[in-house]
């Protein structure tokens, strides 16, 4: 039994190709929707549920709740103190994972077919019942404190609390998701309620279940599991405007090197141009070793070990970001090459030659993100969060192929913005006006 449940819950499906994977849409006689691939092959269930709204939700002087909140659920449930609860799931070899960013929480639920009668009443209890016990909410605080003491000493974290604050100001995305020292020890038993309130609501869940499991089973599963959750939730945040403009932001920090965030506005995933846009960043700074990124900052003039770029569509804004470290004395230079590259990108656009190249790794490397049952899962559930329709997967490689090299430079022109692609820099850099007191 703990052999086989060591197998099970290690061992990946055959990898199939992306347009094998074929979805159901599963609607509960409870009203919740759900996507499911079924797959008998292995006695085990992937379960993946998403709340949207995140640590968005925090209140303004609460930071740091819901992902306070997020990190107590596996400590005590029901009846169930903290190690109770740890011992109970060992012993049915299962696996529960929470998470939060600031756009969702996840539950990431793992199961041997087996034990799933006696797994779910554990997940069930740690999402509508958690105990939140003093003695787990210390244990947890200082966690998270040590985290944040930590992150005050690193530089691609002070890089990336600067970015948000000056690209979203006071909107919920421009504080710290994880809070503050200050606020994370102030936060008291009623703000983690508040925080649970707020996240777990039946009007904000998503769904995505894979494996050893037909419709009505899981039918029947998700009513007895999420029966009794409320209907709504707290208010999720409105849209904000990404507020960034060219220009170099400093933050004094002693290291030989500094780290660099760069960052412009991005594009929405439900943007008529996000294929192109796509393409056209794994030319620039998404294609790793092959970008232009990495071949003028690297590899002609050995700047940096990395650099590279992303298109970010979050639930409230889209952004484009990127980022490099370089040695304080050359990171201006780095600099300079990376907003240039910005520039020939947007009036030169980029050659069939290298479109051809992106659309080959694009569609060549999609069936490689399908490596699992939880894999799959956590891609449908994102699927259905970006409103991407149920045969996504058997279509988003036409989509990648579709793209013309017109599409990639008109786009080019239109998004990229050289003047406007603003620097955060961590460091002592040369050459680049550090702010005085």
């Amino acid at each position: 039994m703990r052999f086989l449940a060591s197998f099970i819950l290690t061992v990946f499906i055959a990898l199939p190709a992306a347009a094998d994977v074929e979805i159901e849409e599963v609607t509960t006689p409870g009203g919740l929707t759900a996507w499911l691939v079924e797959d008998q092959s292995i006695p085990f269930v992937a379960l993946e549920l998403r709340f949207r709204g995140g640590t968005s939700l925090d209140l303004p002087d609460k930071r740091g709740a819901v992902n306070l909140m997020t990190g107590l659920l596996e400590e005590g449930a029901g009846d169930l103190d903290a190690r109770a609860f740890a011992r109970s799931l060992e012993g049915l070899a299962a696996s529960f994972d929470y998470d939060s960013n600031d756009d969702d929480v996840s539950i990431s639920a793992q199961m041997l077919t087996e034990n799933r009668d006696e797994v779910l009443p554990l997940l069930r209890q740690s999402i509508l019942e958690p105990r939140f016990d003093d003695s787990a909410i210390e244990r947890v605080r200082q966690q998270v404190l040590s985290g944040l003491r930590s992150d005050a000493n690193d530089p691609n974290e002070i890089a990336s609390r600067a970015l948000s604050e000056i690209a979203y100001g006071d909107h919920p995305y421009g504080g710290p998701e994880r809070g503050t020292v200050a606020s994370v020890a102030a936060l008291t038993r009623d703000d983690i309620l508040t925080a649970h309130r707020a996240v777990f609501a039946r009007d904000r869940i998503y769904i995505g279940a894979v494996g050893d499991i037909t419709a009505d089973e899981l039918s029947t599963l998700l009513d007895d599991l999420l029966d009794g959750l409320p209907e709504t939730g707290a208010e999720i945040p409105g849209k904000v405007d990404v507020s960034l403009d060219g220009g170099t932001t400093v933050v004094p920090f002693d290291t030989p090197q500094s780290v660099a965030l760069f960052a412009q506005r991005g594009i929405e995933r439900n943007d008529d141009d996000f294929f192109p846009a796509f393409v056209l960043n794994h030319i620039i700074g998404g294609g790793g070793f092959e970008s232009r990124l990495m071949t003028e900052v690297r590899q002609k003039r050995g700047l940096t070990y990395g650099v590279y770029s992303y298109l970010l569509p979050k639930d409230l804004a889209a952004i484009y970001l990127g980022s490099v470290a370089s040695a304080n004395s050359r990171v201006a230079e780095a600099i300079e090459v990376i907003r240039a590259e910005w520039d020939r990108a947007a009036t030169e656009g980029v050659t069939v030659e290298e479109l051809d190249a992106a659309k080959t790794y694009l569609t060549g490397a999609y069936p490689l993100r399908f490596d699992g049952n939880s894999r799959i899962a956590t891609i449908m559930v994102g699927m259905q969060m970006q409103g991407l329709p149920i045969d996504y997967i058997a279509t988003r490689n036409d989509k990648v192929n579709a793209v013309t090299l017109e599409d990639v430079n008109r786009v080019a022109g239109e998004l990229l913005d050289p003047a406007g692609l603003h620097f955060v820099v961590v460091g002592q850099p040369e050459g680049l006006p550090v702010p005085t007191e």
